[in-house]
């Protein structure tokens, strides 16, 4: 057997996104280490600064003195905040603004003007917040109008995210009185995540409760025994309470692991990620176990997680938890035997790109029998797939180009029209590729 490859995994995008806000909330100075240095998290720094944080680079950390949740001195003007292509940056800060008194403007680029809002902002609306669509209704740009939020009840619908849920649950402790939130709807997609922001406000002083429905009322709840009830059984409740500064370290990220994680069973050498933690609340920690469910052979040491070359065979998965790592399944559902179904993930065509038909229309072109579904997708593996060179769109999604990047591993040259939009969530991903190119004897030869 080849040797190990060994990798560090990047730190967690989620909990980056979610530590500098709670920071950049708090009264007082706070040092935050292994903030994952991407265009996501640039762009959400970019508009905790324009709310009065001060946010500077400190040797291999971060140095954050928060606005303590203030109105700025001159809120007369619409602050404009430019999201990028961050979903997350725009559903957090949307709605983390409404907490202090002012006007902002959220907008965005590429294909954030048609990922929709309006299940955020309808909540929004509940506690006083003024909203002004300036082009298609439901959409950014938007203009939110806020004199602060008052508290009391709100219901939130969280079928296409979960990140509205987040945005109300930060802004919430700086809130007049208490906040009841309600969900609402059939589903709830990417439940993990609610657990990310919860440890989050935990670790910077602001308990949240969470709550299920009982014979004689409301009784408390874990996160875990939340997570098969319907969204009318679920509330949670946040009192009012100030951020406190302090020092956090982020953890590794299952979402960015998840793509040597899956090299490691389709590829000759065995890979071994360090920097994870195994009890995360990171929904897409779920890689492992998809892994062990297609026959993946997984051994832990400390931290160190290693994934061995492994005959797979197909599967059905339910993924409304870990939308994310679809796009890596798919690809890894391609090297097994037999028949995969990936259900679960009708949200994923609002994405950067539509995440069903993206790898559909792609792993098509390299040989893979896959057809898309409503809520997913279904792939026939044959435990081999013909070697050919392949030009493969990435629709501008670091997911897609990433997840494309192990049909090499087979044996295939793929070349990516824009390789360089791992940017977005992982700048440094092709390095740490070139050790799997490697440790598999494949030469060099995306289109970088």
């Amino acid at each position: 057997m080849n040797s190990v490859i060994d990798i560090t995994a990047p730190s967690s995008k989620s909990l980056s996104h979610r530590a500098l806000i709670c920071a950049a909330l708090a009264e007082g100075e706070s040092l935050l280490e292994g903030v994952l240095d991407s265009q996501d998290l640039t762009r959400t720094a970019q508009c905790l600064r324009q709310l009065g944080a001060v946010i500077e680079p400190q040797g291999e950390k971060l140095f954050v003195r928060g606005s303590g949740g203030r109105a700025l001195p001159d809120a007369s003007g619409v602050i404009s905040m430019n999201v990028g292509e961050s979903g997350t940056t725009c559903r957090l800060m949307a709605g983390v603004v409404t907490a202090i008194p002012g006007a902002y403007r959220i907008h965005g680029e590429g294909r954030m003007h048609d990922r929709p809002v309006r299940h955020l902002t309808d909540a929004l609306i509940q506690q006083g917040v003024d909203v002004a669509f300036e082009d298609k209704d439901g959409y950014p740009p938007v203009v939110l109008t806020s004199r602060g939020l008052a508290g009391g009840e709100v219901t939130i619908n969280l079928e296409q995210s979960s990140q509205y849920l987040s945005g109300l649950l930060l802004a919430a402790p700086l809130a007049a009185g208490p906040t009841v939130i309600r969900l609402m709807g059939r589903t709830i997609a990417s439940w993990p995540y609610v657990a990310l922001t919860l440890d989050s406000m935990a670790r910077f002083g602001v308990p949240v409760s969470l709550e299920r429905r009982a014979a004689d009322g409301w009784a408390p709840c874990t996160h875990a025994g939340a997570a098969n009830l319907p969204p009318v059984d679920i509330r949670l409740v946040v009192h009012p309470a100030p951020y406190r500064s302090g020092a956090m370290r982020v953890e590794g990220d299952w979402s960015n692991a998840s793509y040597f994680l899956a090299a490691g069973a389709v590829g000759k050498a065995p890979v071994r990620i360090a920097g994870l933690n195994r009890d995360s609340a990171q929904g897409d920690r779920f890689m492992l176990d998809i892994l062990e469910r297609m026959g993946g052979r997984v051994e832990w040491d400390g931290d160190a997680v290693t994934v061995f070359p492994s005959a797979l065979r197909g599967a059905r998965i339910d993924m409304n938890a870990c939308p994310d790592i679809v796009p890596t399944v798919a690809a890894m559902a391609a090297f097994a035997t037999g028949e995969t179904i990936i259900s679960g993930a009708a949200h994923l065509a609002l994405k950067e790109c539509d995440r069903i038909q993206g790898p559909v229309t792609e792993l098509s072109k390299a040989g893979v029998g896959i057809e898309a579904r409503p809520d997913g997708m279904v792939i026939r593996g044959t435990g081999t797939l013909p070697q050919r060179s392949v030009d493969l769109c990435t629709y501008g999604d670091h997911r897609m180009a990433m997840s494309l990047s192990l049909l090499e591993l087979a044996g295939i040259t793929v070349r990516l029209d824009n390789p360089g939009c791992v940017a977005k969530s992982f700048p440094g991903f092709w390095d740490v590729w070139a050790k799997i190119r490697f440790g598999n004897g494949i030469g060099a030869h995306h289109a970088a």
